[in-house]
């Protein structure tokens, strides 16, 4: 699980570089709905391989799940409006705004899973915080910006059809019917590939200049705060949940929000999404291991 997690990490900087350099030809993707087609590719390749015993286990973890929903979609989506204000008015602040409306990262079921935390949990608030987001990211975000552009209808039905139907759809087959081992790392390639593809479109509509700047220090702003919040609702967990609750709070989910922001203002707020990504997905390696140190010892010193 860790080295699958470096490997798509290093594929993410390679799909990146790409992005920067060959800009023409993925920008046009861009414009054609290239986001939205992979987006929704990802979801269902992802949603597929979570187990139907997950979804079994969930009740049990009401609480847990109440608390950390209610905080993602209350305080992470003032956090990313108020962290957009560092980056000058336009679409670069407008994608930044839109990253605290996005659900847990994707990854950070596989992140949890390297830092012995619980899978179960973590599947259930990526389940969801995605529907949360279906529902809520629109309003919410026509009430943030006062943009012109912004229709809560329209972002709520492309949210419909790029994510709620392909997750819908791949947890109806696989509760109805088991999926087969030879399918399952097709599963796991056309997730990596899809994020990685998504992440080339997004850095194609990157032009690098001094607002990237204060682009990067409004995204790290607000990773430490989710980071802050992640420790904070987990306070008080056991070291599995608390491990589960920081690394989905403090992961989201830069393809749907990369997809989300170029509904509502266009594809170049899609733009910061990309570098978001880099940031978010190095987090949760990195930290990965070092809270699996952590669980290790604390079981140790339990046992």
């Amino acid at each position: 699980m860790g080295w699958r997690n470096y490997r798509e990490l290093a594929l993410v900087l390679i799909a990146a570089a790409l992005g920067l350099t060959v800009q023409a030809p993925l920008a046009w993707l861009v414009r054609h709905q290239g986001i939205n087609v992979l987006l929704a590719v990802l979801v269902f390749s992802t949603a597929i391989s979570i187990e139907p015993t997950t979804l079994r286990r969930l009740p049990s973890l009401w609480r847990d799940l109440v608390y950390a929903l209610a905080a993602g979609i209350t305080v992470l989506p003032a956090v990313s409006w108020l962290a957009a204000f560092l980056v000058h008015g336009g679409p670069l602040r407008d994608g930044v705004a839109t990253v605290g409306l996005a659900p847990c990262e994707i990854a950070s079921i596989a992140t949890t899973a390297m830092a012995g935390g619980s899978v179960v949990l973590a599947g259930g608030l990526l389940l969801g915080s995605t529907i949360l987001t279906v529902s809520v990211a629109g309003p919410i975000l026509a009430l943030e910006t006062h943009h012109a552009s912004v229709h809560p209808d329209r972002v709520v039905t492309n949210l419909l059809v790029v994510v709620a139907i392909p997750l819908a759809l791949a947890v109806g087959i696989r509760v109805r019917y088991p999926l087969p081992a030879r399918l399952e790392p097709v599963a796991q390639a056309t997730s990596s590939l899809s994020v990685a593809a998504l992440v080339a479109l997004i850095a194609a509509e990157i032009n690098l200049d001094l607002d990237y700047l204060r682009v990067a220090a409004s995204l790290l702003t607000f990773l430490a705060a989710s980071i802050a919040l992640g420790l904070f609702v987990g306070r008080n967990n056991r070291v599995g949940s608390r491990s589960a609750l920081l690394l989905t709070l403090s992961m989201r989910d830069f393809a749907i929000a990369a997809g989300l922001a170029a509904t509502a203002f266009g594809p170049k707020a899609a733009a910061p999404l990309g570098l978001y990504g880099i940031l978010v997905l190095t987090w949760g390696t990195g930290s990965a291991g070092y809270l699996r140190s952590r669980a290790r010892a604390w079981r140790d010193t339990n046992s």
